[in-house]
This record gives structure tokens, sequence and C-alpha cells, in this order.
């Protein structure tokens, strides 16, 4: 079955993938900003939203999933991932590069808890603390966090107000979703396949994440072979809902430099 995918406006294809426990709707904040200028297509990934239905035993099967779940005949595609969502992004360019023209990685890390070999992650078990909390209270430990991440928002108010109207609309995950979605979380490391990447991608990073912490975009940004690093002052794990007009101005200079001056 085909994954929930939602389109809106015209212009370049542009898939935004969403973060671990969330859903496509944690981007109705900055849609506005992106119809004009682009064919926003917004997926919810397996197990979450309106795709209660689906589920995926790894990485590379959720990139599929969303991979089949793209329009018939689609021959472009910029995609931005936030999280998660970034790991999804970088697979699916890794499997379909003809497709997958450029990336945008926002918050994301080839490997998100630390190892032996990699101390550029952060604590598995901080992390599984944070799953725990989802898995007792949904919706109140995801609007607090996500009220975290916009504090800094100019209209943090106006912007909490519409993640919790948008998420109430679609249905909360199951805990096996989540705990699903929460091993491949732990379980991937792309640090390998990074470099299979050639795709000219931007990696957009909060200087104050605690989630992935922004050495990490600086190891992501220096082995990607074609990518550059914006770090957002003051930003934490969710750049494009706490400083948005930065985040919006990135993304157009990066995917259409020539709109970028209309709207800067």
């Amino acid at each position: 079955m085909s994954l929930h995918l939602e389109i809106h406006g015209t212009g370049k294809s542009l898939l935004l993938i969403h973060g671990w426990g969330m859903h496509g709707g944690v981007w109705q904040p900055i849609l506005d900003q992106l119809v004009p200028d682009f064919s926003v297509h917004v997926v919810d990934l397996p197990g979450m939203g309106f795709s209660q239905s689906d589920s995926a035993g790894d990485l590379k099967v959720m990139a599929d999933q969303v991979l089949a779940t793209l329009p018939a005949g689609l021959k472009e595609l910029n995609v931005c991932g936030w999280s998660l969502g970034g790991q999804v992004a970088m697979q699916m360019a890794v499997q379909q590069p003809d497709l997958i023209k450029r990336l945008v990685l926002i918050g994301t890390t080839p490997k998100f808890v630390n190892a032996d070999d990699w101390q550029l992650g952060m604590d598995a078990n901080i992390f599984k603390q944070f799953a725990q909390n989802i898995n007792d209270d949904y919706q109140a430990t995801l609007m607090k966090f996500l009220s975290l991440q916009c504090m800094r928002a100019p209209d943090a108010r106006h912007i909490i107000k519409q993640l919790r109207e948008s998420f109430a609309q679609r249905p909360v995950p199951s805990l096996d979703a989540l705990q699903n979605a929460l091993d491949i979380l732990l379980a991937s490391d792309l640090r390998q396949q990074v470099k299979q990447v050639s795709q000219p991608t931007v990696v957009i990073h909060g200087d104050r994440d605690s989630l992935a912490p922004v050495n990490v975009a600086r190891w992501l940004a220096a082995q990607l072979p074609s990518a550059q690093l914006l770090e957002i002052s003051g930003a934490s794990h969710a750049p494009f809902l706490s400083h948005t007009a930065d985040f919006v101005q990135a993304l157009h200079a990066f995917l259409q430099p020539q709109m970028a001056e209309i709207h800067s």
C-alpha cells in the first residue's frame, strides 16, 4: 500500500520528509511560503499520520516505500528531510540518483547514537528516554518538544497553534509504530554511504541542537561530495520552525537562486 502523500502548489517538485514520531503536518507553518514556487509533496512515513497501515523494517525499505508513493512519471525531485527524514532523503539519493536532483538536510546525522568509533551522536539512553516519554504520553510530549523548538520564533504562539491543529487532524501512531521507527533510527548508520550521495546538498543545522550536535553537521558537510553548510545561530533541532525566515530564504537560494532575490 502506498504511503499518504499530499501535493500542494505548482513548480519544481519538492518532497518534504518529517522526523521520527511526527507526520507531514509538522511542515504546515511553512507551506504557504513554499507553494507559490514549488510543487510541494508532503509524505507521512510508515506508521505515522495517515500512513497507519504501513511499516518498514529498515531505512532502505522506508526509502523504497517513499519512492513507490511518488507520482508516476516524475522526472526530477528535490528532497528536504528533517532528522530521520534527512536519513531517508540520503538513502533515496543513493538509490535513485537520476531522479533526486538536490538535497536539503535539516538536523540530520548519518548515525544518531554514539558508538566506540563514533562520538558525534548522542547517548542512546537519552534518546530512549525521550522515546519512552513519547510512548507514555504521545501528544503532550510531542507538543512540548515542538514548543521548545519554536521558543525563539518571533511568532511562536502562532506556529504552536498551527502545529496543534495539524497534529490533531491525523491519527496518533501506535506504540508498535513508534518503537519500530525508533529501532530504525537507533540502528541506522549511513557513514559509509555518505560519499555516494553525489547530489548538490545544503546541510542546515541549528548551533544549539541537542539531539544532533552541530559538529555532526560539520562532519556531514565535509564528507558529502557536493555540500554546503548553513549553521543557524540560536536554533536547535527544528530551525524551519524557530527561524522560518532564515530557513525559507536558504531553501530558495539553494533550490531556486533566481527566486531567492525576490524573497529576500
